[in-house]
């Protein structure tokens, strides 16, 4: 083995991966690992390495194993929905789901490219190893838009039928089931789904509630295009001016929905739970608070970030990946 000093003479002109590898006494791909901070490697061999590799002035050259792997080690996030001022991108989605690709991303080795459908042309973009997909948008487009480039996907949504691309997300059936044996033991009739029903997720709310309803109340479904407190507003606005609207239950495909509904009862006088109950969907922070606090369905969205990553560094290694739904989880307060 070669002395201390007559590597570190070498790295005045060009130290490699292979001479740090034999001062730190291991082999070449673990100082790869150790310097993409992988938990391949433990916390005191990375740290003896990273130490060790400033000593030296070692510099990881990450277009060379880049070039040489035939790989970026980058991954793109395509974020779906349009920001809109009443549903900023720092709400819990798509901000929890971006939280959990990241930390499970990045202890890989990975960097993270955030983009949205308007900038697939760019070369950060075309340059990664795969595409994670937050959101199918209405009838599927924004899937149908990727899969053009061919690379890996993995897909935030729920399943389709005649679908070959890796989905994962909330069991959203199960979360409309729960929100219909609520209403079904408060004895509600009179229901209202509001949810724009194009969107693979809100169809499957919206079908797992009326299927759980089983024919013991009527659902009319209001299918505002946006899923802020506004929309939630002027639909059931718009609804209570009709003549004979009478109904005892909103089931809401977002919190911010089914806020938007509850002021709207309020401007009415009608009171909530007293006259109308109301459901929402996502369990945001802003759900407890409200007032009244607002019943919701929670998703794990943190969750569903890291097995989304999970998903993809899977497909990029070549291994055997499937679909996989998170459970729901009704969270009942005062509405």
């Amino acid at each position: 083995m070669p002395s201390n000093k007559s590597v570190a003479r070498k790295a005045e002109t060009a130290l490699t991966m292979e001479d740090l590898a034999k001062l730190a006494g291991v082999s070449k791909i673990t100082v790869s690992r150790a310097l993409r901070d992988s938990p391949l490697v433990t916390a005191e061999t990375r740290q003896k390495i990273r130490t060790l590799a400033n000593e030296q002035g070692y510099r990881f050259n990450v277009s060379a194993r880049n070039l040489r792997m035939g790989r970026s080690y980058s991954v793109a996030v395509v974020v779906e929905m349009t920001p809109v001022r009443g549903r900023p991108m720092s709400d819990p989605y798509p901000l929890e789901l971006l939280g959990g690709i990241t930390q499970e991303l990045t202890t890989a080795g990975y960097s993270v490219v955030l983009t949205s459908k308007q900038l697939m042309n760019t070369a950060p973009v075309q340059g990664a190893d795969g595409l994670i997909l937050l959101g199918q948008g209405s009838h599927g487009e924004a899937v149908r838009t990727l899969q053009q480039t061919g690379m890996p996907l993995v897909v935030w949504g729920a399943p389709e039928a005649d679908t070959d691309y890796i989905v994962v997300g909330s069991d959203n059936r199960k979360g409309g089931i729960s929100a219909a044996e609520r209403f079904i033991a408060q004895g509600r009739q009179k229901l209202v789904f509001l949810g724009d029903v194009d969107h693979a997720e809100v169809q499957e709310r919206c079908a797992g509630f009326i299927d759980a309803m089983g024919g013991r109340a009527t659902v009319h479904i209001i299918r505002p295009k946006a899923f802020t407190f506004e929309a939630g507003f002027d639909s059931i606005s718009a609804l209570l001016k009709k003549k004979g609207a009478i109904f005892d239950g909103v089931f809401a495909a977002s919190d911010l929905l089914a806020m938007g509904a509850i002021r709207a009862l309020a401007e009415k006088n009608l009171r909530v739970p007293e006259n109308v109950s109301v459901i929402g969907y996502d369990d945001t922070p802003g759900a407890a608070s409200f007032v009244p606090p607002l019943t919701s369905v929670h998703q794990y969205l943190r969750d569903g970030g890291v097995l989304l990553a999970k998903k993809m560094l899977g497909l990029i290694e070549g291994q055997p990946v499937a679909s996989e739904m998170l459970p729901t989880t009704l969270m009942v307060r005062q509405t």
